[in-house]
């Protein structure tokens, strides 16, 4: 299961919620096989999506995470995630990380267009109080490209933000 979801300041309410229910399965010794489905809740907007993807440990110990998306809609997506971890202490974790967003059709309503959508970069530093629990705390830079920059911008909104997070890291 992989969730996630973004507040914002004030109003008390969840703008964006994306929940991910996977089988996992061991392709190889460092990367698993994944496939099930996705739901988002952005401001109001539903959307399902059958998910395929590999997730693993590269050379040089850098977690890579890939998925396909396909909507019910005939939408797809492509995510592209690495994360690298620089342990501090034995509990003290460093971790930056990239994320990059491709979708292969105009969705104007969300303000996607097709190409490079979106990416985001951050800082995490959590405190691993066992192993598969961890709270932290970092920064994360987020930018829209392309024509969904251009959409941005026509609206008037802005092209680029930074952002304070905070959140929970478990695993079971």
């Amino acid at each position: 299961v992989k969730t996630e979801g973004e507040r914002e300041d004030g109003n008390g309410h969840s703008d964006a919620v994306e929940a991910q229910v996977l089988y996992n399965r061991a392709a190889t010794p460092f990367w698993d096989f994944q496939i099930g489905l996705r739901h988002d809740s952005d401001h109001g907007l539903e959307r399902n999506w059958a998910v395929i993807g590999f997730h693993g440990t590269s050379p040089y110990l850098f977690e890579i995470d890939t998925e396909l998306f396909i909507s019910q809609d005939g939408r797809s997506a492509l995510r592209f995630e690495t994360e690298y971890e620089i342990p501090l202490t034995q509990q003290l974790i460093l971790s930056p990380d990239v994320e990059l967003n491709f979708y292969g059709k105009d969705d104007p309503v969300r303000g996607i267009r097709t190409g490079l959508s979106n990416g985001e970069a951050g800082l995490r530093l959590r405190y691993e109080i066992r192993r598969e629990f961890a709270p932290y705390v970092g920064v994360n830079w987020e930018k829209l490209f392309g024509g969904s920059a251009d959409l941005a911008r026509f609206r008037g909104l802005a092209t680029q933000d930074t952002r304070l997070v905070i959140g929970i890291k478990a695993w079971f």
